[in-house]
């Protein structure tokens, strides 16, 4: 397929500059992906879509404060360093904005406050992304002389730097939030808890690549970026008890999705599930061969580059809840492998007919 089938026109307007308020608030349209039906609701409707048993697998991930005004030493000149992956800790990818900016170069972080921290450029990647060397770790400062990163389609500064963080965020390490999960208050989770909806954790680790449109024509061609994934062996175990009950998994955000599916791959793959019982695995290869191409998932912690295009077979997601994504990037390819790049597409034109909010700040689509 080729990325221009993956295009829209947008109007500026329509990309979501602030958040709801509050949180629930947000419009939410419905695909039922069968029918191509379309529903307008609002996110707080959530639970009208779900049964008790099915499992909603949410994102920790927490946003740092990666944005890091720098100068260069000894020069002065500006720069500034996005920290896109921690590789240790006092080395970390990140992309360099500035001048001659190369391998060798030291800058300095914290200019202004009482934590002043040298850096060096160590190592040149793709484009304008670096590895970074700092003196010491810089994790501990970052609050103090970091500045939280949006998307630079949001051109206005958030009054509340925590509306860019989910409620359940939990581990350092995103460049960018799980924006699905912006959603969601205290108040729906605890509903959905009392409906007997189970909720099960992965953590993905969101780099800036997530947003960036793919550049070549042929998406095949594309080189998809790494991002670090994981899910531990007890929420393992929770999805995959509830495929044995017949229940959903809902994805969500694209992150959820793609960690779930890197697990079910590595399950297939491995050939074994040591989260569950062989009962389990019995049980579940049966249903996969007679009835559909579901899989258990493993648990996992590692990167993942798993890039999900139309054609792409499910393993593990019946249901997800996702933003509007941005034209001709790999978000927009997923929802479209998802439920039919048609649908999709049709679903966009009608949220812009009908003046919903698009992007990270924007409403949602759940994809039934």
């Amino acid at each position: 397929m080729h990325t221009s089938d993956f295009d829209y026109n947008l109007p500026p307007e329509y990309i979501a500059q602030t958040p709801a308020d509050p949180r629930d608030a947000s419009r939410m349209l419905v695909l039922h992906r069968e029918s191509g039906k379309i529903e307008h609701r609002v996110f707080r409707d959530l639970p009208d879509y779900l049964n008790p048993g099915d499992v909603i697998v949410l994102n920790q991930t927490r946003v740092i404060p990666a944005r890091l005004p720098a100068h260069k030493v000894p020069t002065g000149g500006a720069a500034e360093i996005l920290l896109l992956r921690k590789l240790d800790d006092r080395r970390w990818l990140a992309i360099v904005g500035g001048k001659r900016i190369q391998v060798g170069t030291r800058l300095e972080v914290g200019q202004g406050t009482g934590s002043k921290i040298a850096a060096t450029v160590i190592e040149q990647r793709e484009e304008n992304q670096r590895v970074i060397e700092f003196a010491t770790p810089i994790r501990p400062y970052l609050d103090e002389i970091g500045e939280t990163p949006l998307p630079p389609y949001i051109t206005r500064p958030l009054d509340d730097a925590s509306r860019y963080q989910t409620i359940y965020a939990r581990h350092d390490g995103s460049a960018a939030a799980p924006t699905a999960g912006l959603h969601f208050t205290g108040e729906m989770l605890v509903t959905l808890k009392r409906q007997g909806v189970e909720i099960a954790y992965c953590t993905l680790h969101i780099g800036l690549d997530t947003f960036a449109p793919v550049r070549v024509e042929t998406i095949a061609e594309h080189p998809m970026h790494t991002e670090r994934a994981v899910l531990t062996p007890a929420d393992a175990q929770i999805i995959n008890n509830a495929r044995l009950r017949g229940s959903r998994i809902v994805a969500i955000g694209t992150t959820s999705a793609r960690t779930l599916e890197t697990a079910a791959i590595r399950s297939a793959a491995y050939g074994s599930d040591t989260t569950d019982p062989s009962s389990v695995r019995r049980t579940l290869a049966r249903l996969n061969d007679n009835v559909c191409p579901w899989r258990p998932v493993i648990a996992i912690d590692e990167d993942t580059d798993l890039f999900i295009t139309p054609g792409y077979r499910f393993r593990a997601v019946d249901v997800m809840l996702t933003n509007f994504h941005l034209p001709r990037s790999t978000l927009l390819m997923m929802v479209s492998a998802f439920a039919g790049r048609e649908r999709i597409l049709d679903a966009y034109q009608e949220a812009i007919r009908e003046k919903y909010r698009f992007y990270s700040l924007g409403d949602c689509c759940l994809l039934l």
